[in-house]
C-alpha cells in the first residue's frame, strides 16, 4: 500500500473537523479514508505550528515562539503525568481488586 498525499485544504479541513466541530479523530479518519494515526499528527502540527501548520515547508520559529509552544506542551505533559500518578494510586490500593481473580 503507497503512501498517499493529502493537499493543504484536505488537511486543514480534516484538523477543523476535530479542532473546531468537536468530532473524534478516528471518526473523521473513517469518513475521509484517512489511514488510521495520520489525522492525529495533523492535529498536533496544527497546534504546534497554527496557520504555518499546512504551508509547504514549516519556517523555523522565533526563540520566544518556540518557548511558548513549550512551555504549552510542558504543562501538557505535566497534566497528563499527574493524570497517570492517580491511576496508580488508585490501582495500587487494591491489586486484586481490578485483576479480575
Amino acid at each position: 500500500m503507497g503512501n498517499r498525499r493529502y493537499d493543504s485544504d484536505f488537511k486543514r479541513e480534516a484538523v477543523r473537523m476535530v479542532v473546531e466541530d468537536g468530532l473524534g479523530v478516528r471518526e473523521v479518519e473513517r469518513s475521509l479514508g484517512i489511514t488510521h494515526g495520520v489525522l492525529k499528527g495533523w492535529v498536533q502540527k496544527h497546534r504546534d505550528h497554527q496557520d504555518a501548520a499546512f504551508v509547504g515547508r514549516v519556517a523555523a520559529e522565533s526563540p520566544e515562539a518556540e518557548l511558548k509552544r513549550l512551555r504549552k506542551e510542558n504543562e501538557r505533559l505535566q497534566r497528563e503525568r499527574d493524570i497517570l500518578k492517580k491511576a496508580v494510586a488508585i490501582f495500587s490500593t487494591d491489586p486484586h481488586r481490578y485483576s479480575g481473580s
